[in-house]
């Protein structure tokens, strides 16, 4: 038997990706394999890509072509290898295997038959896989966080998403299945664990036939982790039981994550969300009302088609109403294989692009005056990175989510991966500055 070769991981797209891309780091070191981080020094590379919108197509196309110039074997997993499996294998030579978003635990046997000469394709038609405690993970984050998939897949069509042509229905892991998974990841010493899912409110449907987010948290509230984050409630799915269940457990932050996408009740419907329609302004009340200390992120899409000036105005009346602690605006992307792609009156990107703009131009005070409102407040900070030329430490207040909101700039010294109390001392419209206070 010879060496078995090396193997680097590229990885794009999603924190739901980003889980996929750990558990064939896992496989492959449990099989012997040899993972290094950089790619010049591997045999084969695999891409775990995007294809969500054109922007994140693109970007995985540059790293594959870039890849295969430098005369890499390229294995393709991930959302584009499920959407464009034929197309990939033609266009890529180098490309030596192509493997679904329901395949990837399949990678090590995937990388022997590639060693052997043969092309590989590996994409199940209708993904139903998802991975559970026992299967073997390997954590790329920072030591402090994990994220933690309560389900996969999607049975929404709105009209702007490929997703679940891409990664299936939802199919849903048991309380007791993710549960394992927490006290796993809490013997690591993990302070944050982030749960996701395509839609996190409609978690268990599938399986128990009714949503159980509320029996998860008060289950996860159990277990020894200081922060339990959601992403991803559709404030519909935010039911007076769910509301109850943050209410009652300590270590599940108030943190929601809204996808709205719009506010007016035409879009919506347009967009294949009437069950969100009416109900945007009274759920938002009402959950202000049972979590007053509840931080808001939404996203919202502009420029979808036939959106009119009247529409965008109602949103940003919405936006100017509810005062959200963290806005994303994106620009809408037609594509291909979805409704909306085919709509008429299809707006300009110059117009999205004005009305991205004036959104976020409305948002930003918001957010610097959420943020203001911490200056003087002692807040418990998660330590992520150290800057080792000015030994400032950067982290995360509950408030924030990686990636996508801001971050605290910390004065003083604190281990990587703690929670520490930071006294707030100033704010911008994106983050805090502040000093660890000492007992």
């Amino acid at each position: 038997m010879g060496d078995k070769p090396t193997i680097a991981i590229s990885h794009l797209g999603c924190e739901k990706n980003r889980i996929d891309t750990e558990h064939m780091l896992g496989l492959l070191v449990e099989a012997g394999y040899g993972v290094d981080s950089n790619e010049d020094l591997a045999d084969y590379v695999i891409v775990n890509t995007c294809s969500f919108i054109e922007a994140a197509r693109e970007e995985s196309v540059r790293t594959l072509v870039d890849l295969a110039e430098a005369n890499k074997k390229i294995v393709i997993t991930g959302c584009m290898a499920q959407h464009f499996q034929e197309q990939l294998l033609d266009e890529l030579p180098e490309a030596v295997a192509v493997v679904g978003t329901g395949d990837y635990h399949k990678i090590v046997d995937v990388i022997q038959r590639a060693e052997n000469g043969e092309r590989v394709k590996e994409v199940s038609a209708e993904p139903t896989y998802i991975a559970d405690e026992f299967t073997p993970r390997y954590r790329t984050t920072t030591e402090g966080v994990a994220y933690l998939r309560v389900a996969e897949g999607c049975d929404y069509r709105c009209a702007f998403c490929i997703i679940p042509h891409l990664r299936g229905n939802q199919r849903s892991r048991t309380i007791e299945s993710i549960v394992a998974e927490a006290k796993q990841l809490t013997l690591q010493g993990v302070q944050e664990i982030i749960l996701i899912s395509q839609i996190t409110t409609n978690y268990g449907l599938d399986i128990y036939g009714k949503p159980q987010l509320a029996e998860l948290l008060l289950a996860l509230g159990k277990v020894d982790i200081p922060w339990i984050r959601m992403h991803y409630a559709y404030p519909t799915g935010l039911t007076p039981d769910v509301i109850e269940a943050i209410q009652q457990t300590p270590n599940v932050l108030p943190y929601l994550d809204l996808p709205l996408q719009h506010s007016h009740p035409d879009v919506l419907r347009a967009m294949n969300r009437p069950w969100q329609g009416r109900v945007n302004d009274a759920i938002i009340e009402s959950i202000k009302a049972a979590i007053p200390d509840a931080v808001m992120r939404t996203t919202f899409i502009v420029g979808f088609p036939g959106e009119t000036d009247a529409h965008f105005d109602h949103l940003m009346e919405f936006v100017q109403r509810h005062e959200f602690d963290h806005v994303g605006v994106f620009t809408f992307s037609p594509e291909e294989g979805t409704k909306a792609a085919t709509l008429p009156n299809q707006i300009t990107q110059e117009v999205m692009e004005k009305r991205r703009d004036a959104l976020m131009a409305l948002q930003q005070p918001i957010s610097l005056r959420n943020n203001q409102k911490q200056i003087n407040r002692i807040v418990d900070v998660l330590i992520e990175q150290e800057n080792p030329e000015t030994g400032e430490l950067v982290g995360r207040s509950s408030r924030f989510a990686p990636e996508v909101d801001g971050l605290v700039y910390v004065r003083g010294q604190a281990k990587l991966g703690t929670i520490v109390p930071v006294a707030i001392q100033s704010a911008d419209a994106y983050d805090l500055y502040g000093q660890i206070e000492n007992n």
